[in-house]
């Protein structure tokens, strides 16, 4: 006789975001979330300046991102927020970096979660164990450690492509499954004050998305972050 055993299956997806303004004139990040189709696509975005084109910038390619990506995809919503920037502000300074994730549906746990960035906001992903840095950041200083040379300080906030100068070949790109977990998308204000260990305790020590995402904000900031901070936290359950 054969046994049938049921698998369990993710039944719902609860997400919520934290942006705060730091030491800052401006916050300069934004955030976007879209459902459609049975999927849900998350934007964190971190305008580039400390000005009011750079905050707009931010708002119009996140929103831009996170309409097209939920239909077409995480690198279509990246290159439609590169075109909206080009038709909506002719001033070079109106640019932003950003990161797109889009969750597949409940009812398809074997699809993958599609990940596409520019600049170094990052994206991560937490099981339960482990804690996964999907992301590569498109800095300097990246790129001199790929090349096996020294590394300063000041090179970790020069980003090398962003959202108005990136090509559909500079675009970072990732695929994974995502039945089950937790999803983190954040800007550099909360992963240059907040290393990896500090992150992966908070995750584990929150119990809802709002506390996780609020937690890494605030203690960004308590502990001498000088940038605006913003953190989306998603989660998908299983039954």
């Amino acid at each position: 006789m054969m046994t049938t055993i049921a698998l369990p299956r993710p039944v719902d997806t609860s997400s919520d975001g934290v942006s705060r303004r730091g030491p800052r004139q401006i916050n300069a990040d934004a955030v976007a979330t879209r459902t459609g189709l049975g999927r849900t696509a998350f934007v964190v975005a971190d305008g580039i300046g400390d000005h009011l084109l750079a905050a707009r910038a931010a708002r119009v390619a996140a929103g831009t991102a996170a309409a097209t990506a939920v239909r077409e995809g995480a690198a279509a919503g990246l290159l439609a927020a590169r075109r909206e920037l080009h038709a909506q502000f002719d001033q070079e300074r109106a640019d932003c970096v950003l990161v797109v994730a889009v969750l597949p549906p409940v009812d398809r746990p074997e699809a993958h979660c599609d990940v596409a960035w520019v600049g170094d906001c990052r994206a991560y992903r937490w099981n339960g164990r482990v804690l996964q840095q999907v992301t590569t950041d498109h800095t300097l200083a990246e790129f001199w450690r790929n090349q096996d040379r020294p590394v300063t300080a000041r090179m970790e906030h020069v980003v090398m492509d962003s959202v108005r100068t990136a090509t559909e070949a500079d675009l970072g790109r990732a695929s994974f499954p995502f039945a089950a977990g937790r999803l983190l998308l954040c800007t550099d204000g909360v992963h240059k004050a907040l290393d990896i260990t500090r992150i992966k305790a908070v995750l584990a020590d929150s119990a809802r998305p709002g506390e996780a995402a609020n937690t890494l904000v605030d203690t960004a900031h308590r502990t001498g972050g000088t940038d605006n901070a913003t953190a989306i936290v998603a989660d998908r359950h299983l039954a």
